[in-house]
């Protein structure tokens, strides 16, 4: 009999149902596969977990919560044999919804049981593992301010980015990719791994996680009137424009006049001038339905 290990994030998202724990030993006995649930305690709690699998006789872990409980789970199975399954239960769950991943849970459990295992890239902002987006400026310092609001979702997250957006000032950066040196003024600039931020806002139409390069949206500050702009966005038709400029390049370096803020999949990180970010090509295991193995 296969084992099966589930990390659990009671905090995520809308928070955690008595039920999950049932639906979860349910599937995993329909499919004769037996399963260990543990619950996380605090920060760091899921890599502890993941990482104390490696080695056993797990056949997979499931990260079950949001983009930073799966980046946490992930830090213990990086550069391993042991892949890692999703359920999505976070506010955006944007790796997920790229993967093909439902964010019904039922579904998303199921889910688990007909996937297959895909070499996914991942990259490092200044040593920092990211699985899906990354960024500096306007949602870094978005993402400082929603990781202490008390209204979650998207509701929540629109409400502080409408209070701030007039507030936040363009920064000016120096980046070196591709052998050259580019000097922009910029409002945000999203690394991508995958398409989107979360609930289907894909900030990179045309990432990939298996190409090997990062997809690197630089964006100004978008007037007030630009609605297409936000409708592009949310359609998938974002491209190059006056408002954004989309590159490619496995590795960027960064340098801003002042510190500016930064977030790794979604969780703050403070302020920093300086920032190193690079591709890990196939470096996670991850499973992936197959209906969408091979258009991720």
């Amino acid at each position: 009999m296969k084992k099966a290990l589930f990390i659990v994030n009671k905090y995520a998202g809308t928070g955690y149902q008595p039920k999950l724990e049932g639906r979860i030993i349910d599937t995993c006995i329909k499919n004769d596969v037996e399963c260990t649930i543990e619950f996380t305690r605090d920060r760091g709690h899921a890599t502890e977990l993941s990482r104390d699998a490696v080695g056993k006789d797990y056949a997979f872990v499931v990260a079950v919560g949001g983009d930073g409980t799966l980046n946490e789970v992930a830090q213990g199975l990086i550069n391993t044999p042991l892949p890692m399954g999703i359920i999505p239960r976070g506010s955006g769950n944007g790796l997920g919804r790229h993967l093909g991943i439902s964010v019904k849970t039922p579904t998303a459990i199921d889910q688990i049981f007909t996937s297959r295992a895909l070499a996914m890239d991942t990259f490092q902002v200044n040593g920092k593992l990211s699985l899906n987006v990354s960024g500096i400026g306007f949602d870094g310092h978005i993402a400082n301010l929603f990781a202490n609001h008390t209204r979650r979702g998207l509701v929540g997250y629109a409400s502080i980015t409408l209070r701030e957006f007039m507030k936040f000032k363009p920064f000016e950066v120096a980046m070196e990719l591709n052998g050259k040196t580019i000097h922009e003024q910029a409002f945000i600039i999203a690394f991508a791994n995958s398409s989107q931020y979360g609930n289907n806002a894909r900030v990179a139409p045309a990432a990939s996680v298996r190409d090997g390069l990062l997809h690197i949206n630089i964006m100004k500050k978008v007037p007030a009137y630009r609605m297409d702009f936000v409708y592009a966005m949310f359609t998938g038709q974002l491209k190059s424009s006056a408002i954004c400029q989309i590159l490619e390049a496995p590795a960027i370096l960064l340098k801003t006049k002042h510190p500016v803020a930064y977030h790794v999949d979604g969780e703050p990180c403070g302020e920093h001038d300086h920032f190193d970010i690079r591709i890990m090509p196939g470096a996670l295991q991850v499973l992936v339905p197959e209906r969408a193995f091979h258009s991720v």
